[in-house]
């Protein structure tokens, strides 16, 4: 099977050795994106904000791929204060149609850059037009 790299303007790029997302076959795995400003490189202020950004740059790297965040799986939040889980829920609610994809939501320690949300996905293409 061949992998193949997704990347675009319109979200971050990598702040380190790994790619914006790789297709394998029908699966899109999109790395964590935290609320990274694609064009200023700088880190939106505030959690709402943060979160807003974070499902935008996901967005912007699934539709690279041909798809969009109605295609996810799976996604993983991190989070650095589970009190903001609230907050995040409602904003992931404005990005992502029932059916939900599964997911999991963690407290971390501390994220790339200072940020107080990450987020990834997986996205299946499977009888998509993708």
């Amino acid at each position: 099977m061949h992998n193949s790299v997704i990347s675009t303007p319109n979200a971050p790029q990598a702040i380190g050795p790994y790619s914006q997302a790789v297709r394998a076959g029908t699966l899109v795995f999109l790395s964590g994106q935290i609320g990274l400003d694609p064009k200023t490189m700088e880190l939106v202020s505030g959690v709402e904000a943060q979160a807003k950004q974070v499902f935008s740059n996901l967005k912007a790297v699934a539709e690279a791929a041909g798809a969009s965040l109605n295609n996810a799986v799976k996604l993983t939040i991190y989070m650095t204060d589970l009190n903001d889980f609230a907050k995040v829920n409602e904003i992931m609610a404005q990005y992502f149609n029932q059916p939900y994809p599964a997911r999991a939501t963690v407290q971390v320690a501390a994220l790339p850059k200072g940020a107080l949300v990450e987020a990834d996905a997986i996205l299946s293409t499977q009888g998509s037009a993708c």
